[in-house]
């Protein structure tokens, strides 16, 4: 069966950087929202976090581009996959190099921009991702659960480098959630190509093999719960409180909560779910919901730092 996802308008190179990922790396602002030092409001601050921000999109691009690279004759049997610049042949290879090599040293430019926390240099933050990443590409992603577990990683460490930008200290139930949530969604993600295989017309992923609809579903299910709790025990748990002076941010709760669903909805009910960030940009009630969110954090901090 066709599948309707035509090549991408953008130039080639640009849409190997797969920039509607990018996204995923505003979680380098999370801690700038939810900082003890009240710095969300601080135009240096905002400053620090762009340029990790910045660092971090380029670091990911590179990473899509070098397993774009590799994964080139993997991706051409794919459904959708088949359509990138690489595995299409719309990018050649060596165009593909050397813009990879071009993006590493801007990664490195931008990140030593960023002032060292604790005489710890902010580039090591970008450097773990590409390390985490490439272990990853090479040889973690063909270890079933482990290459879910990976992902998640990598969200965590944007958690952290974007506390290191601002130098201040990660909360421990902010980076549990963004684990949980995180390999959440990886899970879902295994869980529409699954559901896609039949459509490709040879093996697009080596852990593929070992994954099944019942074994994701029991994945799934917890970790949607743990995401939901970990996030609600953040929001009322002594070290937030202290820091904002309120307990309200439990209000955003219900958001959360409806977000969580709605993508279970999208996942089981519309069998998406396989890229989490156009689908937060194509489904209205989740570009809504997460408009909300953001409106209603800036709304309940910022009433707590005006009393």
């Amino acid at each position: 069966m066709e599948t309707k996802n035509p090549p991408s308008m953008m130039p080639p190179f640009v849409a190997a950087m797969r920039p509607h990922q990018w996204v995923k790396n505003l979680l380098v602002m999370a801690p700038l929202a939810f900082t003890p030092k009240g710095l969300m409001f601080e135009p240096s601050a905002w400053a620090q976090v762009l340029l990790a921000f910045a660092a971090f999109c380029l670091a990911a691009s590179s990473i899509y581009l070098l397993n774009d690279i590799v994964d080139r004759e993997e991706d051409a049997r794919h459904p959708k996959k088949r359509h990138r610049p690489i595995a299409s042949g719309r990018l050649p290879v060596g165009v593909a190099r050397a813009q990879l090599v071009v993006q590493l040293v801007l990664t490195a430019a931008l990140s030593l921009q960023v002032p060292a926390s604790h005489d710890v240099p902010f580039l090591v933050w970008p450097l773990a991702y590409l390390t985490l990443n490439l272990a990853y590409s090479f040889w973690l992603k063909r270890m079933v659960v482990i290459d879910c577990m990976c992902i998640a990683l990598g969200f965590q460490l944007r958690v952290q480098a974007g506390a290191a930008a601002i130098d201040v200290a990660a909360s421990h139930w902010l980076l549990l959630c963004t684990f949980f949530f995180a390999l959440f969604l990886a899970f879902c993600k295994r869980y529409e190509e699954l559901s896609r295989q039949s459509e490709a017309s040879g093996r697009t992923r080596a852990t593929m093999e070992d994954y099944t609809a019942s074994f994701l579903n029991m994945m799934i299910g917890p970790l949607a719960a743990l995401s939901i709790l970990s996030y609600s025990l953040y929001t009322v748990s002594p070290e937030t409180v202290k820091t904002h002076g309120t307990d309200r941010l439990m209000f955003t709760v219900p958001i959360v909560t409806y977000g969580v669903f709605r993508y279970l909805f999208l996942v089981y009910r519309k069998q998406e779910g396989g890229d989490p960030a156009r689908l937060l940009f194509r489904d209205v009630p989740l570009l809504v919901s997460g408009a909300a969110y953001g409106l209603l954090v800036l709304l309940l901090l910022r009433r707590t730092g005006l009393g």
